[in-house]
């Protein structure tokens, strides 16, 4: 399960980022998750609030923005979305397209935080 791995590495690199502009706590996190990734989001946030636990992201919210497979068709001149992962094929040509646009990303889109000066 490399979920656990990434997981390791989401909590440090917002743990770095939040203390960067002292946070109290991280309220929520969005990540794009590309469709191509290989990464499991429920299998993920498991592994994520098991680590983040007794941490400043302990109760975080994991949020998922799913990236659809995006590839380039040199043959039709365009990026093209598929509507599966199984063929690399244009779906208006049928041609093989060798250039994945989108899909493969396990990117941080938003984290919102509480800082230090919001205490209530």
């Amino acid at each position: 399960m490399h979920e656990l791995s990434l997981a390791h590495q989401l909590v440090e690199t917002v743990t770095e980022l939040a203390r960067q502009h002292r946070a109290e706590r991280v309220r929520s996190i969005t990540l794009r998750v590309g469709v191509w990734s290989c990464v499991h989001p429920p299998a993920l946030q498991s592994a994520f609030g098991w680590l983040a636990e007794g941490t400043l992201l302990e109760d975080t919210q994991l949020k998922f923005i799913e990236v659809p497979l995006t590839v380039r068709c040199d043959a039709c001149g365009g990026d093209k979305q598929l509507t599966g992962i199984q063929s690399l094929r244009c779906p208006d040509c049928g041609r093989l397209c060798g250039e994945v646009r989108e899909g493969r990303e396990l990117e941080i889109e938003t984290m919102e935080i509480l800082a230090d000066d919001e205490r209530q």
